[in-house]
């Protein structure tokens, strides 16, 4: 990890606990821990491992600083990655919103190895703090000001406010897809485009707002971070049926015994062949799973898969060629891209 890498993840790390710190006050001292309990900063098995990478506001950062490196604009005379930090925050907090309501949702007891908010303290106190999240990152981007001017500061709050729209969106898609069987690949890409691809292009694009980007350098950007979430969902797919369990961390078994309408689902669907009869006949085993699996690959999921992830991988690693990131922070943003966009199979 780079000297640049590390210092914005502790930075990152403070503004959070800033941020977040809304609520330490004695009347809401509980309230205040059910969040910092989820973040990963508090309770049992607290740490790294349960706050998560935090690669969300880590490439807003990078695509601020890889921006401002290259602008010759007078407004950013004495503006660096650090002004911006409140933005990166407000990202992370939407990401972690959007966790808090998808663990409900989705009826999940474990989050990163450790009981989710829902099951400590209950839904409707799971809810309401899933709402703070969301409270305190429109707060936290309005901190901006504080360096910027009002126009750039209403364009990144309009930008996280329509990704806020998109991820419900793409939450209400994935939701009401679950109890249907006449699904097409044509409904796969807007669900994951606004559960997955929404908010890693919030990133760069807010990001390359701040670091006063051209237009166009704007537009690459942003294209970047949505065909980079969608190769990544493409991939967490894949994973989900073929992967490694001691490298991702879940069954591989289990997106085909939860029913999911994955990338490699759908097109053995569209085949109408033996993989659709046993997928319309009810629900699969984890006995099943081997048998069905494998129908999955001999009908070409798989594959097709496979393409797809290396296409948008394509897609997206042009964009951010288009976007042309400088110096230090730039290199670092295309070692991630790589490491996301490459994961152990």
């Amino acid at each position: 990890m780079t000297t640049i890498t590390q210092t914005m993840l502790e930075t990152i790390e403070e503004e959070l606990q800033r941020q977040v710190a809304r609520l330490d006050q004695p009347r809401t001292k509980e309230f205040h821990d059910m969040l910092t309990y989820h973040m990963g900063w508090t309770g049992a098995g607290a740490g790294p491992l349960a706050t998560g990478k935090r690669i969300r506001p880590l490439i807003t950062l990078f695509s601020v600083a890889s921006c401002l490196s290259k602008s010759d604009m007078k407004e950013i005379k004495g503006l660096n990655w650090l002004h911006a930090k409140s933005a990166a925050a407000a990202i992370e907090l939407i990401h972690n919103f959007s966790l808090v309501h998808d663990d409900i949702q989705d009826n999940s007891n474990l989050r990163r190895g450790r009981q989710t908010v829902w099951v400590k303290w209950g839904s409707p106190m799971a809810i309401n703090a899933g709402d703070a999240l969301f409270v305190i990152a429109n707060q936290a981007v309005l901190d901006l000001a504080e360096y910027y001017p009002a126009e750039i500061v209403v364009g990144a709050a309009k930008i996280l406010n329509d990704c806020c729209l998109d991820l419900t969106r793409g939450q209400f898609l994935d939701m009401s897809y679950e109890e249907r069987t006449d699904l097409t690949m044509e409904d796969y890409w807007p669900m994951i485009g606004g559960k997955t691809s929404a908010l890693l292009s919030a990133c760069t694009h807010i990001g390359s707002l701040l670091g006063y980007a051209k237009e166009s350098e704007q537009e690459a950007y942003r294209l970047f971070g949505y065909h980079l979430g969608l190769a990544f969902q493409v991939q967490d797919d894949i994973l989900g049926i073929w992967g490694d369990e001691s490298v991702t961390g879940k069954s591989a078994a289990s997106d085909l015994v939860e029913g999911k309408n994955s990338l490699p689902v759908l097109f053995a669907l569209g085949k109408n062949g033996k993989f659709a009869e046993r997928w319309r006949q009810g629900p699969i085993t984890y006995a099943d799973v081997g048998v069905v699996s494998a129908l999955l690959v001999d009908e070409g999921g798989r594959e097709f898969a496979e393409k797809m992830s290396e296409l948008e991988t394509q897609k997206a690693l042009g964009y951010l060629r288009q976007a042309d990131p400088q110096g230090e922070t730039g290199q670092a943003m295309l070692e991630l891209a790589n490491m996301l966009l490459k994961r152990n199979q």
